[in-house]
Formats: C-alpha cells, structure tokens, sequence
C-alpha cells in the first residue's frame, strides 16, 4: 500500500493542492482575516507540512518545527464555523487540483483536515501552555494497509 503522500502524486500535487487551497482561503472573506494579505511563504510551509504528514519527507521539522505551527495559531481565536469552512475550502481544493478521488484516500484527507482544523483551533485560544493540545510533532497520517513507520 502506498503512503498517502505517494498516492496523492508526491511533492508537486500536494503543492499545487496547497496553491489552490491557499488561493481560495485569502479570498474567502470568513477566513481571509485568519490569513491577512497571505505570506509568499506559506504554500510552501502548508506543503512542508502535508507531505511530511503523508509519509513524505520530513522537510517540515527539520526547516521549521512544530513549536512554529503552535506559535502562529495562538492568538487566532478560530471560531468553529471558520474551522468547518477551512475544512469545505480544502476539500473543495482536493477537486480543484485534481487529487485522487478514490474513498479510502478522500476519507483519509477530511480525517487529517479535521483533526488538525480542531487542534489549530485549540490552540488559537489557548491562553497558557497546559491549555494547548498535547500534539507537539508533525504526525504520521496513515490510511488501511499503510502502517509503515515514520
């Protein structure tokens, strides 16, 4: 069984489903003021992330580390209904982008975009450290048949 991330076409898709994901929430006006102007940067850093995430490589921890990911979403206050449309704007973008469409690879992603959209939230209104969630590296997403270590 391939790892999510080799399914899903490897470093070039994910950033083109990251592009287009990213595109779309800076012109949303529920998320755009999440994001502000959008930084050049953050496609990469979104793309960093979900490869390694997928299995892919671990560029993410190595280039930025988790306590960065905590650090920028602290403070953001994320509303649940931001939260559920940060989820509809990504699997919206799974289409966009001509991801694979297959079930078990769909159901993997939303199941990644809903435990990191609850985390991210979390953390946005976390006041102290003790109130953040445990999470505190990138974690390995894996679907039926892919077991495979980090």
């Amino acid at each position: 069984m391939p790892s999510l991330f080799e399914h899903a076409g490897g470093e070039q898709a994910l950033h083109r489903l990251e592009q287009v994901f990213y595109d779309s929430v800076l012109a949303d006006p529920l998320l755009q003021p999440l994001f502000g102007a959008g930084r050049p940067e953050h496609v990469d850093h979104l793309t960093a992330f979900t490869a390694e995430s997928f299995g892919g490589p671990d560029r993410f921890s190595r280039e930025l580390g988790f306590a960065h990911l905590i650090e920028v979403h602290r403070g953001l206050r994320i509303t649940e209904e931001q939260r559920q449309r940060f989820v509809e704007l990504y699997e919206r973008a799974l289409d966009a982008a001509g991801m694979p469409t297959d079930a078990p690879f769909r159901e993997a992603v939303r199941g990644h975009v809903e435990f990191g959209t609850h985390v991210a939230r979390q953390n946005s209104h976390a006041t102290s450290d003790a109130e953040l969630h445990p999470l505190r590296e990138v974690p390995r997403w894996t679907w039926a048949g892919d077991d495979a270590p980090p």
